[in-house]
């Protein structure tokens, strides 16, 4: 099942004429890329998206396709609002950006000075990291997202846990994608504002713009009863799971929103921060919000790219940077489990799409975003949904194969020799925190974060498999007891140990 209501506007522009470049018109029926895309989901077998598509200060598309749930088959239609995950970035560096056009923050700030308690690992980094680094995934400290996909800590503390993390490259010697840096730069913005990040959001940019369905948190788009709900893919089916709570981070990827309202804020970025003949955004910081910061090494960047094969992959503050068919491209994409985004834009044709789905890393994300380009730019009629489809099926067969090699390593009959409730307990790491495991009707759990369990699945010795009870799949990560000569029980977890306290 699928919606076939359209927003009005996206109606009115079902069939549209649009300037391509100063001098090339050429008419294009839209009805096209609209049946692509519902072909295209269904291959890709995802619930429900939507997508909205603006060139030129028009709004050619703003659509949903397929359902909200598969549980109620609600159709997503334009004011249904879907999970921003870390496309919300861009709008915390534009928001940071408003702050340097007034004088109380300045790119090259040390973070140290508006947040005297921050504290890395390294004195030193701590010490010279500058308000810019916090937008560059570049400042040494490795991926640090456990803090908030496992604990329930508030923003400060899973900062201030930071300092317990030995760094994993030198300060802006590397890339690591890293959230916990772009929590950091909200926690300045709160602190150079004196608003919290998500009413800074609000106040300053949905409001101006008319964005008054988008949401800064999940605890606001809860209060909105038309919102998709996440799904994830398994052996035996697409299953609904609990929704993900970003909020602890909410300037890394916690916004929500709407075709309806997304489009203004497409419009916003393409017209370099004016809305209502009102600038926003000065045009210098403008230019440093768009351009190249870092480059990342290829190898590090999307998959994709073994088709669009880039000459260049950069990141600027928000944005991912790369060329396509002579095209510069800024996009980003943003995940959390069970729902996906991606915006793309080539500023150059004044043109921008925002995809936004309800199912795990459904990649069709970035098909629909190359055939939006091709066919708006008539660069091409690749079949970028079939192509990506067989790419990303390709690497899920590889995970395939590894999990079987790691299902032939397991061990029959090899029976754990540390009784069940010696297992049960407190369990400290340093940099993490602390975890509890409980026998609950002769099955081991690991208390995360209130909606975040880890049952134990014998494995095969001391060796458990883990699986996150709330999305009713594994980790893929064995975890592993163990007692030293002294007695003393820890276990590891996704690679931390943590030592049972006595």
């Amino acid at each position: 099942m699928y919606s076939t209501r359209l927003s009005f506007i996206s109606l009115f522009l079902l069939t549209a004429t649009l300037s391509l470049t100063g001098q090339e018109i050429r008419s294009l029926d839209i009805s096209q890329l609209d049946e692509y895309i519902e072909t295209a989901r269904q291959q890709w077998n995802v619930p429900g998206l939507s997508v909205t598509v603006v060139k030129d200060g028009k709004t050619l598309l703003a659509k949903g396709y397929g359902v909200r749930s598969i549980h109620t088959q609600e159709p997503v239609d334009a004011q249904t609002l879907f999970m921003l995950g870390s496309t919300t970035k861009a709008m915390t560096a534009a928001a940071m950006a408003m702050l340097v056009d007034e004088g109380v923050v300045s790119w090259h700030d040390k973070v140290i000075d508006h947040l005297p308690w921050f504290r890395l690992h390294d004195p030193y980094v701590a010490n010279e990291l500058t308000i810019k680094d916090l937008f560059t995934h570049n400042s040494g400290v490795g991926n640090a997202d456990l803090l908030w996909v496992l604990w329930d800590y508030s923003t400060e503390e899973i900062v201030r846990r930071m300092s317990n993390l030995p760094l994993s490259y030198s300060m802006r010697g590397g890339y690591t994608y890293q959230n916990i840096m772009y929590a950091t730069a909200g926690l300045v913005i709160e602190k150079a504002s004196g608003q919290d990040w998500d009413r800074f959001i609000h106040q300053r940019l949905f409001e101006p713009l008319g964005m008054n369905k988008s949401c800064a948190l999940k605890a606001c788009a809860e209060t909105f009863e038309n919102r998709t709900k996440p799904h994830y893919p398994t052996d035996d089916g697409i299953i609904q799971i609990i929704d993900s709570n970003a909020d602890s981070i909410g300037s890394a990827g916690s916004a929500w929103s709407c075709p309806e309202d997304i489009q203004k804020w497409m419009n916003f970025v393409l017209d370099s921060a004016v809305v209502n003949g009102k600038r926003l955004i000065s045009k210098e910081n403008f230019e440093i919000l768009h351009s190249p910061h870092i480059i990342i090494p290829r190898g590090s960047f999307y998959p994709t790219t073994e088709l669009t094969k880039p000459h260049f992959t950069a990141y600027s503050l928000g944005w991912f940077l790369h060329d396509y068919k002579g095209e510069y491209v800024q996009f980003h994409t943003g995940s959390l489990n069970g729902s996906g985004a991606i915006i793309g834009m080539i500023p150059d044709h004044n043109l921008a799409v925002y995809v936004m789905v309800n199912l795990d890393h459904a990649e069709v994300r970035h098909a629909i975003m190359y055939k939006v380009f091709d066919f708006i730019l008539g660069l091409g009629d690749r079949d970028w949904s079939t192509d990506l489809f067989r790419l990303y099926s390709k690497r899920n067969d590889q995970g395939k194969m590894r999990r079987e090699k790691l299902i032939a390593s397991r061990i029959p009959n090899a029976p754990s020799n540390i009784p069940a409730q010696n297992m049960t307990g407190t369990y400290e790491n340093a940099y993490l925190g602390i975890l509890t495991i409980t026998n609950s009707n002769e099955e081991l759990i690991i208390n995360c974060r209130p909606d975040r369990h880890i049952s134990l699945d014998h494995w095969h010795n001391n060796t458990f498999l883990g699986r996150i009870v709330e999305y009713e799949h594994d980790t893929g990560d064995l975890i592993d007891f163990d007692v030293d000569a002294m007695g003393n029980l820890s276990f590891t977890l996704f690679g931390y140990e943590f030592a049972k306290k006595r």
